[in-house]
C-alpha cells in the first residue's frame, strides 16, 4: 500500500523487530496512516517519501554487535519528528552523542517506570509510575545533549528523552504492546502533540486510497477473486468490485475441505448482499487425490496452494470461452491475504519462515497470474473496518477467521474424506454450543482438530473404544500476531464435550489446548 495523495505517511523503520508493523497498527489506530520501510533503505528514500513523522522500530541486535543495523543521523537533522523505540531509542541516543552501554542491568517483560515529568509532551496527565513492557540488555546511561530525560527505571538511568524544539523523542520500551498500560497515549501524545499531526485517516479514507489503487492497478483488465467466504476474502472481493465492477468475477472452490454449510453460506449472504458475479468449482476429488498419503503439514499447505491456483487457472480459461472473448483474459487474481500470512510465511522484514500459508509462501513458481491483495498490510480488526465501510453484511465481518485451507490443516495426519466427516460433524457440535452460549464475539476463534494418527482407549455402551481424541483450541487474540487461549465457562465445554462423543462414533474423548501464541501457533498444522 502506498501513501494516500492526501496524506503524508508516519515512518515506522524496521530494525528487525519482531512488532514492527505493530507499531504500524498502533499508529493507524491514533487514525493516522502508516508505512513500514526497511532500516536498508537510504534516508535520502525515506525523506523523499515526504513523512509527516518516523518511528524507529525495536530489533533484536545490540548497537555494539557487529554488521547491526545503524541509524543515519540524517533523519534526525531533517526536520522530521522522530521516536526513537527500544533499538532504536539507543540507536537514536548514540547518534545525538549520547553514550549506550552493557551496564550488566537487563530488563524484561513488566518494569516500573519512574516519569520525571508528568506535563511534558509524552507523559502529559500520566501517573509518575506505570508499568511498561521492557526488552533490553544495554542501556543508555548518558543522554545527549540538548535532550531532557522523562524517566528512568531500575536498569536504565535514561529511559526517556526529550527534545521539543527539535522533535525528538524516544523511550526504552515498548508503548506498543498492551502490557505497556500508558503505551498508547505515549504513542499519541508524539504523534498528536510532538508532531503535531491531526488525526484523519479513518476506514473511509483507506476504502477510497486501496480502491484507487486497485482500479490503477487493473485498468481494463479482468480480474478473479479467490472467495472463501471468510472475513478477508469477502472484505477484499467487496473492495475490488467497488473499484472495477463487472470486471471482476469471484470464484468459489469446493475443496472438500469447507465445514458444514460453508457453500451455502456465501451464496446467501455474500452474494445475496453484494450481486458479486460468482462462480462455484467443485474441486473435492482434486484436491483429495493430491493430499493422499501426505501427512507433513508445510508440504499439505503448498499441495493446497498448489491446487487453488491450478483451479482457478482453468476457471479464467472457462469464463473467457464461455463470453467468447479471448481478446481479453483475466490478468489478475485477488487474494484477502493479511499482514499476519505475510510474517508467518517470513515475508516480513528479518521475519522467520513459520509455516507457508497457502495464499503466500504456498503459491506455485509458474504463477500465471499478478496478485491483487489490498489487504496485504492490514490487520484483522482493520479489515473488519474496511468491509463495514463496504457495506459487507455483518454475520460475515464479525465472522471467526477461518483458514483458506479448511479442515485440511486441521487433521493432523493424512487427509481423507472420512476423516474430514468426523471432524466436520466435531466442529459443527462446537459452533453450535458456542453460539448458544453467546461466545461468539468473546473468542477470536476456536479451531477443532483431529489427532487422525492418534487413538486412545475410552469405554461407550459398557464396551472398550479406541477412539480418536479431538481437540478444542479456543483463543482470543487482537490480530493474530499473539493469542492466548479463553477460559470458557466450564459448563459450555461440558456440552461440547458431551455431545461431541455421543454423536460422533469415531471420538471418545475431547481435549482442550491451553497453550499462548508463543510458543504455539494458533492453527495446530
Amino acid at each position: 500500500m502506498t501513501a494516500p495523495l492526501t496524506e503524508k505517511p508516519v515512518l515506522v523503520v524496521d530494525f528487525g523487530a519482531q512488532y514492527a508493523q505493530l507499531i504500524a497498527r498502533r499508529v493507524r489506530e491514533a487514525q493516522l496512516y502508516s508505512e513500514v520501510v526497511p532500516h536498508t533503505m537510504p534516508a535520502a528514500e525515506m525523506l523523499a517519501k515526504d513523512p509527516a513523522a518516523i518511528v524507529l522500530s525495536g530489533g533484536p541486535s545490540s548497537v555494539y554487535d557487529e554488521g547491526a543495523p545503524e541509524l543515519d543521523a540524517t533523519l534526525l537533522e531533517a526536520g522530521v519528528p522522530v521516536f526513537g523505540i527500544c533499538y532504536g531509542f539507543q540507536s537514536m541516543v548514540r547518534a545525538l552523542g549520547g553514550t549506550v552501554e552493557h551496564t550488566g542491568l537487563r530488563e524484561y517483560g513488566a518494569t516500573q517506570a519512574e516519569i520525571g515529568d508528568t506535563t511534558s509532551t509524552l507523559f502529559n496527565g500520566q501517573p509518575t509510575e506505570q508499568s511498561v513492557w521492557m526488552s533490553h540488555g544495554d542501556s543508555a546511561s548518558a543522554a545527549p545533549d540538548g535532550v531532557k530525560v522523562t524517566a528512568t527505571t531500575p536498569g536504565a538511568a535514561v529511559a526517556a528523552i526529550e527534545d521539543d524544539e527539535r522533535r525528538l523523542y524516544g523511550v526504552q520500551w515498548h508503548p506498543e504492546v498492551m502490557h505497556s498500560t500508558f503505551g498508547q497515549r505515549v504513542l499519541e501524545n508524539f504523534l498528536l502533540r510532538g508532531a503535531g499531526l491531526a488525526a484523519d485517516w479513518t476506514p473511509k479514507a483507506m476504502v477510497e486510497e486501496l480502491v484507487e489503487q486497485v482500479r490503477e492497478q487493473v485498468g481494463d483488465d479482468r480480474a478473479l477473486c479467490a472467495l472463501s467466504g471468510g472475513v478477508d476474502s469477502s472484505v477484499a472481493a467487496a473492495l475490488v468490485q467497488r473499484a472495477i465492477g463487472d470486471q471482476l468475477t469471484c470464484v468459489f472452490v469446493d475443496h472438500g475441505l469447507l465445514r458444514e454449510g460453508e457453500a451455502e453460506q456465501v451464496k446467501q449472504d455474500f452474494v445475496d448482499a453484494t450481486g458479486v458475479d460468482l462462480v462455484v468449482v467443485d474441486a473435492s476429488a482434486q484436491f483429495l487425490g493430491a493430499l493422499a498419503g501426505v501427512s507433513d503439514p508445510e508440504e499439505k499447505r503448498k499441495i493446497i496452494g498448489r491446487e487453488f491456483i491450478r483451479v482457478f487457472e482453468q476457471a479464467a480459461r472457462d469464463i473467457v470461452l464461455d463470453r467468447g472473448d479471448e481478446e481479453h483474459p483475466v490478468k489478475f487474481l485477488v487474494q484477502g491475504t493479511l499482514y499476519p500470512d505475510v510474517v508467518e510465511s517470513g515475508g516480513g522484514t528479518g521475519a522467520a519462515n513459520i509455516k507457508s500459508h497457502h495464499n503466500v509462501g504456498g503459491l506455485p513458481d509458474d504463477l500465471q497470474f499478478s496478485l491483487i491483495e489490498p489487504l496485504r498490510l492490514l490487520f484483522k480488526d482493520e479489515v473488519r473496518q474496511v468491509g463495514l465501510e463496504l457495506g459487507v453484511p455483518e454475520q460475515i465481518v464479525h465472522r471467526q477467521p477461518f483458514p483458506g485451507p479448511g479442515l485440511g490443516i486441521r487433521v493432523v495426519g493424512e487427509v481423507t474424506k472420512e476423516r474430514l466427516d468426523v471432524l466436520r460433524a466435531a466442529d459443527q457440535i462446537a459452533r453450535e454450543e458456542l453460539s448458544a452460549a453467546g461466545l461468539d464475539r468473546e473468542i477470536w476463534q476456536c479451531p477443532v482438530v483431529l489427532l487422525a494418527d492418534v487413538r486412545s482407549v475410552g469405554v461407550q455402551g459398557d464396551g472398550r473404544t479406541y477412539g480418536h481424541p479431538i481437540v478444542l483450541r479456543p483463543v482470543s487474540s487482537e490480530d493474530a500476531m499473539t493469542a492466548d487461549w479463553t477460559r470458557l465457562p466450564y459448563d459450555v465445554l461440558a456440552r461440547i464435550s458431551g455431545r461431541i462423543t455421543n454423536e460422533v462414533p469415531e471420538v471418545n474423548r475431547v481435549t482442550l489446548d491451553v497453550t499462548s501464541k508463543p510458543p504455539g501457533t494458533i492453527e495446530w498444522e
